[in-house]
């Protein structure tokens, strides 16, 4: 499986988006700071994420969600996780 993902810096409000074949060793990569354009905002979280059979699919669902026409669907779907501490 191709996974996309969505990535998060609470303290810093940062949003990643990317794509892998393996989630749980990307994630290690990103929080490791070896990934370049989130290196600068450690811890990230997981916050979100698609399986798709193939990584064409993937990577389409990808670069939608980083359009400004996918963005507004995406926050959205994680209105209620950005708005958590509203909701206590």
């Amino acid at each position: 499986m191709k996974y996309y993902y969505v990535l998060h810096n609470n303290q810093k409000g940062y949003i990643y988006i990317g794509y892998t074949s393996n989630l749980q060793e990307r994630l290690n990569y990103h929080n490791s700071g070896r990934v370049k354009p989130t290196k600068s905002y450690l811890p990230l979280t997981l916050i979100f994420y698609e399986a798709y059979p193939t990584q064409s699919d993937a990577k389409r669902r990808e670069q939608y969600l980083k359009s400004n026409r996918g963005r507004t669907p995406l926050m959205t779907m994680l209105k209620d996780y950005f708005h958590k501490d509203l909701l206590l």
